[in-house]
């Protein structure tokens, strides 16, 4: 007989009396991999918060019961709680940065559970943590371990958020969007490590996806949810292979394939962004007075060329380089040597008034939504905000009316102008930075990541709406990803890039097809299947 690790029957949780979850009901066994799959906004997160109490002041939460290895989890007292949080349940965060202190160092973060929940010693604590970062392959563990979070690229802090759920060997670990920021490779990586571990202990693992490919291979029961309520529940085999639900079709039916590759428009080539031999060095400071000691090649002699209308993409695993190099086109970071020539202008002899008016027509999609929007601000507000500082002849009812448009263009409710950043979710926030980017009408828009915290259906969206606005407006995109299938369907370049080098270049399906480096087999390798 299967063992039932977590049992929750009849679950609801409203705000001001709106359900967002409606009476749901399911259970996790202990030492199988449970996935809850659904499109963004439809309760994922809230559902697993909500089982660790963790949910914001002004929710209710109904249950006929939550059962942790039969102990009922709605009678606990918040100090009991405290001590099951963490040790018992462990919890990787959807969004890194946001759940990181960016004022304590990696070591730090990671330590504060063993002391928490062990008695160890400073020693013994610290051989854990590098233990832990080693597990979930973070180069260079032992510099890593006294830097701080802002100095780490977005792949780096999710794999130091599940270092930290790790740390204290829990019985269920609830893995929301684990991968999201993670190169292919590393993803491959990280949960062929969470199944090691899981088969060591008998570890539950709850994950929350909305990548349907990775959730086929690695989760033994799959459920659907739409809207606050669970459509669907099945083995995963018999999920992917007949489901039932026109729901679950659909987001079948949304998934980006390797076999879409984009059919090339036959636009009269014209160079837009051209970069010759770039580099990005960072350097390393030591002693008392930070002397320089030496110099970290983040971008290393880069080179490629992008033509108006079109779309390159640089794939790459975290930490190569790929985010550095965007940031270095804008000026948003210092550039060592190279030039960038934009519209036959060199970005980096422009200062002033020149630079500001060239800026306009580049525009950036950060990686981290959240952490690229003022959480003070208003979302009509963050998105108004480039018209208004690019001077445009604007009245307020004008600019009030542009968001507007750009906001049911990214398919979110113009009521959404009136919100905070926070009250959305993290595939929500997605889709407010690419309507901030459009704002201000660019010509090259560089995409860092854009689609990584979709689920597949407002992935699908985003992508043809991306590719609608290139033909009608020819806009160009320098296009970030690790998502090889995503690439497939928007790109008509594709740039591979390792240690701060671009080590293979060519059209999609030359890359895709016939790709004749080692490492950009290895990323093609990669990339999961879904098993049907």
């Amino acid at each position: 007989m299967p063992n039932t690790l977590l049992r929750v029957k009849n679950l609801t949780i409203a705000f001001n009396g709106n359900k967002v979850v409606n009476n749901i009901s399911f259970e996790i066994i202990s030492g199988k991999t449970f996935a809850l799959v659904g499109e963004s906004g439809s309760g994922k997160s809230l559902t697993a918060l909500s089982i660790l109490r963790l949910l914001p002041s002004n929710a209710s939460l109904k249950a006929n019961s939550i059962l942790l290895q039969r102990q009922e989890l709605l009678n606990l007292s918040e100090l009991n709680f405290c001590k099951l949080r963490g040790r018992k349940i462990g919890l990787i965060f959807q969004d890194p940065m946001s759940s990181l202190n960016p004022v304590m160092t990696i070591s730090k973060q990671i330590s504060e559970v063993l002391k928490i929940h062990f008695s160890l010693s400073k020693a013994e604590i610290q051989a854990r943590v590098l233990e832990l970062l080693h597990q979930v392959k973070i180069p260079n563990p032992q510099r890593r371990l006294f830097e701080y979070p802002h100095q780490l690229s977005g792949g780096q802090r999710q794999r130091v958020m599940i270092a930290i759920a790790l740390a204290a060997k829990p019985d269920l670990l609830i893995a929301d969007e684990p991968t999201t920021a993670l190169d292919v490779t590393i993803q491959a990586q990280i949960l062929q490590l969470l199944k090691s571990i899981q088969q060591q202990t008998d570890m539950a693992l709850w994950l929350i996806s909305h990548d349907l490919a990775l959730v086929s291979n690695i989760a033994d029961t799959v459920a659907v949810m739409k809207n606050g309520e669970i459509v669907e529940t099945a083995n995963s085999q018999q999920l992917f292979k007949h489901p039932q639900h026109p729901y679950t079709k659909k987001l079948l039916n949304a998934l980006p394939s390797l076999e879409n590759c984009l059919q090339h428009s036959k636009l009269t080539p014209k160079s837009l962004l051209k970069v010759s031999n770039l580099k990005v060095y960072y350097p390393i400071y030591k002693g008392i007075l930070k002397r320089i000691v030496d110099y970290v090649p983040a971008v290393d002699g880069v080179s490629f060329e992008l033509q108006l209308g079109k779309t390159l993409a640089l794939v790459g695993e975290s930490g190569c380089g790929k985010t550095t190099l965007g940031k270095a086109l804008l000026n948003l970071i210092p550039v060592t040597s190279g030039e960038v020539l934009f519209e036959n202008k060199l970005l980096h002899q422009l200062k002033g008034e020149a630079l500001r008016q060239q800026r306009a027509k580049i525009q950036i999609i950060f990686q981290d939504p959240f952490a690229s929007m003022n959480p003070r601000m208003l979302v009509g507000e963050i998105i108004a905000e480039g018209i208004k500082a690019l001077s445009f002849n604007y009245s307020q009812i004008e600019i009030d009316n542009q968001v507007k448009t750009l906001l049911r263009q990214v398919q979110l409710p113009e009521e959404s102008a009136l919100r905070y950043p926070h009250e959305f979710s993290g595939g929500q926030r997605q889709r407010i930075c690419i309507a901030r980017s459009l704002a201000v009408k660019p010509k090259l828009i560089i995409c860092d990541e854009p689609t990584s915290a979709l689920d597949v259906s407002v992935q699908a969206q985003i992508i043809n709406l991306l590719k609608s606005l290139q033909q009608q407006q020819r806009l160009s995109y320098l296009f970030i990803t690790h998502d090889l299938a995503v690439v497939a369907e928007i790109a008509d370049e594709i740039a591979v890039m390792y240690q701060g080098k671009i080590i293979e270049q060519g059209s999609v399906k030359q890359i895709l097809n016939n790709p004749q480096h080692a490492y950009s087999q290895k990323l093609l390798a990669a990339v999961p299947k879904l098993q049907k």
